[in-house]
């Protein structure tokens, strides 16, 4: 089924722009929804929903499949699987940017496969709910546009002891120890001995060093193709980052389609009332 909404925000295509691109803002936005990990550009969690007494939790992913600032457009594909195996949620995310007046006008276009306890609403009062949801959402993303951006945090300076204790870079040769103090009678002393064995031997002859054979060659080949090479380790992946969220209550469906159903209900019961007239006056003829 296809559901179709749109909102207003009171900032410029720009900032509005980068406040849905923010998962991790917008996400305690979300009536029942809770994000729970972060892998690169997949936004993991969970909804939670409530039939009557009955409640399910889907656990899911959400990754954008396209992201066009330039057009305004932005396209989310999240799945979600119940938790307890009765159903699962499929849904193409469509948002359509564009300005309007001082702010900007989001066109959200959802295509929905749903299956389980949720799908007995039928189309009709699951358009009502994702309007009601969507207006909680739209109440919570104007106040987290009226909040103040924190500042950033400044970068703390190293102190300058710190920095003359640091080590030397490693690579870098150790300096040279400095020569120790010597007096003019330690010198002399040291000049005077000179070793027996030095003074008398002769310089020794280089010794003559001999081509290497064909087969020490051969060996030495041979021992070194036998070793197995070295792996490179596989690029590491996206790191998993878990995200610190409140836990979250339960999206009421029956109270969130209660108008629709009143509304439907209007018409039934006239059509009723209408009915039981008829056969009291068809009664009374007789």
């Amino acid at each position: 089924m296809e559901l179709r909404n749109e909102f207003r925000v009171d900032v410029p295509a720009a900032d509005a722009w980068r406040l849905l691109t923010d998962v991790e803002r917008i996400a305690p936005c979300l009536p029942g929804a809770q994000l729970q990990e972060i892998e690169g550009d997949e936004y993991r969690g969970m909804v939670k929903v409530k039939v009557g007494p009955v409640s399910a939790q889907y656990r899911g992913k959400a990754t954008f499949v396209e992201q066009d600032e330039a057009a305004g457009r932005l396209v989310l594909k999240a799945t979600g699987r119940d938790t307890g195996g009765a159903g699962n949620a499929n849904a193409v995310i469509t948002a359509t940017l564009t300005p309007h007046g001082g702010g900007t006008k989001v066109t959200v276009v959802t295509d929905l496969a749903i299956t389980g306890r949720v799908a007995q609403f039928g189309k009709g009062v699951l358009s009502d709910v994702s309007a009601n949801l969507l207006r909680q959402f739209v109440d919570c993303l104007h106040q987290q546009l009226a909040a103040p951006t924190p500042p950033p945090v400044p970068p703390v300076p190293t102190p300058p002891a710190a920095r003359q204790a640091a080590p030397a870079p490693a690579g870098e040769p150790d300096a040279p120890p400095a020569p120790a103090a010597t007096t003019g009678a330690s010198r002399e002393e040291a000049a005077a001995v000179v070793p027996e064995e030095a003074a008398t031997t002769a310089p020794a002859e280089p010794m003559a060093v001999e081509p290497p054979t064909a087969a020490s060659t051969n060996g030495s080949t041979n021992g070194s193709a036998a070793e197995p090479a070295e792996e490179e380790p596989a690029p590491p992946g996206p790191e998993v980052r878990t995200v610190e969220s409140r836990d979250v209550e339960p999206v009421d469906l029956f109270e969130a389609a209660r108008r629709s159903l009143a509304k439907r209900a209007i018409p039934a019961g006239a059509g009723v009332a209408a009915l039981i007239a008829v056969v009291l006056w068809w009664r009374r003829r007789k």
